[in-house]
């Protein structure tokens, strides 16, 4: 059995972080090495415009994995990946002028609740001539429904669904994607559940009592909660034979993902 030591701060880290109208971003210090820092920001491969796309780096080798899968780069673009604070804030600014408070609120998160500050979101529309960057073009039909169909499988999900707006707080959005790896994509897909519905529904599956399990190929995995201590370290035991992820929620706990066959994706 391994001790691991977690701080408060790694609740607000990971590809499962909530970022919604009610928990905003934690900017990182980018003083800091790996997964906090810049450098962990990947240009999409594949993709050529002028203004590059970026996504977290695990993120944009699932995501180029998927589009190759499909074949996706002849009929689907990258539109808008990570952004910063000053650039959600313009965005955010610039619709207000153009089309007024309710289209804002429906279609552009709120500077510093906005998901596309963490690098795990991407936004995406079917190639043509012109593409409208608040909100493209991405039909249920042809190469975009190929990718929102494998898209769970790469760890993938469609963020803000129709009949969910009471939920995310954001209007239906088929074409912006969210990063939350794997199996989670999948599971969510399975259980027909928003993020916000997955974060809340983990809290039925405590950590070392009876995780969640999931299925997948031949790889048995076990997904759980464990609530952190506030303001002071959380101790997580895991297994020192068998993969596993640990991810923040960014609300008040930690989601912890475990191989018990095979290895992590």
């Amino acid at each position: 059995m391994r001790a691991l030591q977690l701080s408060p701060e790694q609740v607000h880290r990971g590809s499962l972080i909530l970022v919604n109208r009610d928990y905003d971003y934690k900017e990182p210090d980018f003083s800091l090495s790996g997964d906090f820092g810049p450098e962990a920001l990947s240009v999409l491969c594949g993709h050529t415009a002028k203004t590059p796309v970026l996504l977290k780096r695990r993120a944009a080798v699932l995501f180029c994995g998927l589009m190759d899968q499909i074949g996706g780069w002849d009929g689907i673009v990258p539109v808008s990946g990570y952004r910063t604070l000053a650039e959600q804030t313009e965005i955010w600014n610039d619709s207000l002028v153009r089309h007024g408070k309710a289209f804002t609120s429906t279609y552009v998160a709120l500077p510093g609740h906005s998901e596309h500050q963490t690098g795990l979101a991407i936004d995406l529309a079917l190639k043509q001539d012109s593409i409208d960057f608040l909100c493209p073009d991405f039909p249920d039909f042809g190469i975009c429904r190929a990718f929102a169909a494998q898209a769970p499988q790469y760890g993938f999900i469609r963020r803000y669904p129709s009949k969910k707006e009471g939920i995310t707080g954001i209007g239906h959005e088929p074409w912006h994607f969210r990063y939350v790896g794997t199996p989670h994509g999948a599971i969510m897909e399975q259980e027909g559940l928003t993020l916000e519905e997955y974060i809340f529904f983990l809290r039925d599956f405590p950590h070392g009592k009876h995780p969640y399990l999931f299925t997948e190929g031949e790889r048995k995995i076990a997904v759980s909660w464990l609530p952190a201590r506030k303001d002071e370290i959380t101790w997580l035991f895991v297994s020192d034979r068998l993969p596993y992820s640990v991810s923040g929620d960014n609300v008040d706990g930690f989601i912890i993902t475990e191989w018990r066959d095979g290895y992590a994706s």
